[in-house]
């Protein structure tokens, strides 16, 4: 088999354009459909008027969080790394019993829109919405960047175009598109592609899971058998932990605290908090909940027998010599399975993936911007067709948003992109998870403690990262020459772990508690208590209703 970089051998890039053209032109005409039962208002552009069901919405955030990291990039950490690849699919997972224990039915009867609703009932408005979206913004660039430049790996690896500027025009293609899904469809444009998205992929990873499967008998443990034999003397670690986070204590510190920034992130990534709030009532947000995580879990089910798969029909060596690296692993067993078409849908899939992502973020930003920032800090709530008005203004982000991710995505190109969406779920547990909480359950809980758990939170993982070995002082890899840090010959690290999260999040809920018993403010308790009886009972929660 000819590696990626040369074009799979057989494969059509032409064929794999022309279906990821079918998915685009078929959903973007969904999306003008559905947008014409809008109204202009800002509650059907932010949540759609609350109007998908529990089960739809269930769906479209499992579309929402399946992403190309997840499709890709998990499957073949579990083709290298075995058992503990499959960690990065149960951290994922165990995420969603907190959003549904403790966040989404608490959130969708406290707020409205956004993060920033939850945060400013009870506290000072301006201060703390203007955090709650500067770590809004922050958690949506990181992600949106990473998500961006993945997009320029995979055309590397699917669509054979390996020069910069092929796969920065791609880029920019996703970028604008993008940008028209947002502003035509709004929420409920994005939300059906993100809906479509998610049975595709699952449907997807579905077929190749049985064909995997049919080819040993049905026999997992047969399949294992095949991996272990396949990857020759290194074949047992496949099968026992500590094959990539058991070689010193760092990097099991390391594991620990990625898995906690995967479990805690989770729960406070403003593009998923804000699907609580296209669904009607609180039962059906946590209904929605349910179905996301049964789909979810079914998936990571899947990408156990895709990794696997991949390594006894591909080969780990193979994999580790394709460009991508351990992304190629499911295109290359598409390919080994189903040939030139099965790769062909395979990309679709991928780019289909990146595509619902980056518009759910994108929508996200720009709704935190206008409603937090415009319309209640700069304009103190005071604007006239308040509603056409916040529109307008989101509209207007979403385009700016759009260019910047576009421009990012392409400089970030070639780059080592899993710190960003590490980045991401470590500012997210660490910034915005102990601000929302706190919120929800501590009576004492004042403005001062939010703005300390929030900057405090956002500015120690920066710091951490920057200084972490993911930007600089990795080794030189033998095999491909560069080092996996960021930047090439440099090393000024000091901070030992990849990922911050052991130390920022603890240090975030510690600054929350800190700001709050030191501030002179007190706490306005009758704010807490009403609440408190709107959160646990519905009653009195503003409905995100079409005006």
């Amino acid at each position: 088999m000819r590696l990626l970089a040369q074009g799979v051998e057989g494969s059509s890039p032409l064929l794999n354009i022309s279906i990821f053209a079918a998915f685009v032109i078929i959903t973007l005409a969904i999306v003008i459909r559905v947008s014409k039962k809008a109204s202009s208002g800002a509650s059907d552009f932010y949540t759609a008027g609350g109007g998908f069901s529990g089960p739809q919405n269930g769906i479209a955030i499992s579309g929402d969080y399946l992403s190309a990291a997840s499709f890709l990039g998990i499957a073949g950490a579990i083709a290298l790394n075995g058992y503990d690849g499959f960690l990065y699919s149960v951290g994922f997972l165990v995420a969603w019993l907190v959003a549904l224990l403790l966040v989404a039915e608490l959130l969708r009867n406290t707020g409205r829109y956004t993060m920033g609703d939850v945060l400013a009932f009870r506290m000072r408005q301006r201060p703390v919405r203007a955090a709650a979206a500067t770590s809004t913004l922050a958690v949506s660039f990181f992600y949106l960047l990473a998500q961006m430049a993945g997009a320029g790996g995979l055309v590397a690896l699917l669509l054979d175009v390996t020069s910069k500027t092929g796969q920065s025009i791609v880029i920019a293609i996703v970028g604008a598109l993008m940008i028209a899904y947002v502003l035509i469809g709004g929420m409920r444009g994005t939300t059906w592609v993100q809906i479509i998205k998610a049975v595709l992929l699952i449907v997807g990873a579905g077929v190749m899971t049985l064909w995997v499967l049919s080819l040993v008998g049905f026999n997992l443990s047969a399949l294992l058998g095949d991996a272990v034999e396949r990857a020759g003397a290194a074949g047992e670690k496949l099968l026992n932990p500590g094959a990539q986070y058991g070689k010193s204590g760092t990097t099991r510190l390391d594991f620990i605290s990625l898995g906690l920034a995967l479990v805690l992130g989770t729960a406070g990534l403003p593009h998923i908090l804000m699907r609580f709030y296209t669904v009607p009532t609180a039962k059906e947000a946590r209904r929605s909940v349910v179905w996301a995580i049964w789909l979810i879990g079914i998936f990571y089910l899947f990408t156990l027998v895709l990794g696997y798969g991949a390594g006894a029909l591909v080969g780990p060596e193979t994999i580790k010599q394709a460009p991508g690296a351990a992304n190629s692993a499911a295109p290359l067993l598409a390919y080994e399975l189903g040939g030139t078409v099965l790769l062909g849908l395979i990309a679709a899939v991928a780019f289909a993936t990146i595509l619902a992502v980056v518009a759910g973020l994108t929508i996200t930003a720009s709704a935190s911007f206008a409603h937090d920032i415009y319309i209640n800090v700069i304009k103190h709530g005071q604007v006239q067709d308040e509603q056409h008005t916040e529109v307008k203004i989101a509209r207007r982000t979403a385009v700016v948003i759009g260019i910047v991710a576009i421009a990012g995505g392409i400089l970030a190109n070639g780059q080592n992109i899993a710190f960003l969406v590490a980045l991401a779920f470590a500012v997210a547990a660490s910034a915005n998870l102990p601000t929302i909480l706190y919120s929800l359950f501590w009576k004492r809980f004042n403005t001062n403690g939010a703005l300390w758990s929030i900057y405090g939170g956002l500015t120690i993982t920066l710091v951490l990262i920057i200084f972490s070995p993911v930007v600089s002082g990795k080794p030189v890899d033998p095999v491909t020459g560069r080092s996996p840090s960021m930047l090439q010959g440099v090393d000024f690290h000091w901070f030992p772990l990849d990922n911050p999260g052991l130390i920022s999040i603890p240090a975030s809920f510690l600054l929350g508690y800190l700001g709050t018993v030191l501030a002179k403010e007190k706490a306005n308790t009758d704010k807490y208590a009403e609440m408190e009886v709107r959160s646990l009972t519905g009653a009195g929660a503003e409905k995100a209703v079409a005006h």
